[in-house]
């Protein structure tokens, strides 16, 4: 009786109370980054203690997929919805478009600093290199644009528009590596206009994610496995033996060149095309409008 009269309780809790509580934004963005990040961490952790080749390789794979069926199961059961923002329509066609947009810009980037004597190619490593490298790239990519454009921007943009939660989480996405390895506030600036601009542009041209995830694992992908150049401050060792030599503010310094003046110049530009092409299509939303 005891046991009846609690469970009872709990589910008028949720009924009402819960229910209610989940109408606040920041209550549902909370939620949404525990059930995301959590099963997924504790899964990372379990699988760390294995160190052969094989689990490098399988652990990222792993995880990047615990962390969409999280999702998933979070918009299907507290938000009772279809997760529409991993259809799988247009997925090859829109994943495409963003690893194509995503090299492009780093490889111009980069393309810059060497013709400013700022980067040189000493050698290279082997293929295999940029293979084993994919796994955890991908896992990079997919659940941070779950964290943040398909959990934080699309529910503040649900309540405040978009530019608010353009603003907002371009911000907050930019403050968070300020804890990664050689940060500073310039650091933390660039990735805010480079990610939180080009990358929430692209969820908003689509309404998917799948341009977004492409366009990140790229911009990485050739920064680190293929360039060797460090990612948000963590060194890599990739295809091309290169070496960056110049003021931070041209390279990036140990944090990357991603802080470099010409990689924000580059994804502002691509940022302001996506957006303008994201206006053009109607998927401005308004402030006030839910």
């Amino acid at each position: 009786m005891q046991r009846s009269t609690a469970t009872a309780g709990i589910r008028h809790w949720l009924k009402h109370r819960g229910l209610r509580a989940l109408r606040s934004p920041l209550a549902r963005i909370a939620l949404a980054w525990c059930v995301v990040s959590l099963p997924a961490f504790g899964l990372a952790s379990l699988l760390r203690q294995d160190a052969s080749p094989l689990s490098q390789l399988l652990r990222p794979l792993l995880v990047t997929a615990l962390s969409l069926a999280a999702y998933c199961g979070y918009v299907r059961l507290v938000e009772r919805r279809r997760p529409g923002e991993l259809a799988v329509a247009g997925a090859w066609t829109e994943s495409g478009a963003g690893l194509l947009i995503g090299a492009l810009a780093f490889g111009l980037v980069m393309t810059i600093l060497a013709a400013s004597g700022a980067y040189q190619v000493e050698g290279h490593n082997r293929w295999a290199e940029l293979a084993l490298n994919v796994p955890r790239f991908v896992q990079g990519a997919v659940t941070e644009e779950i964290l943040f454009r398909a959990i934080l921007f699309r529910i503040l943009e649900q309540r405040f528009g978009s530019s608010a939660a353009l603003l907002a989480s371009a911000l907050l996405f930019g403050a968070l590596h300020l804890s990664n390895p050689a940060a500073t506030l310039f650091n933390a600036a660039a990735i805010a206009i480079e990610a939180g601009l080009m990358l929430a542009a692209a969820y908003m041209l689509t309404g998917r994610l799948w341009l977004c995830i492409a366009i990140h694992f790229a911009w990485n992908f050739v920064q680190g496995p293929v360039c060797s150049v460090a990612v948000s401050g963590y060194a890599q060792q990739g295809f091309l033996i290169g070496r960056l030599d110049g003021p931070d503010w041209l390279t990036g310094g140990s944090f990357g060149a991603e802080a470099s003046l010409a990689a924000v110049a580059v994804c502002t530009v691509s940022g302001l095309v996506l957006l303008t092409l994201a206006r053009d299509a109607g998927r401005f939303v308004p402030a006030g409008r839910r």
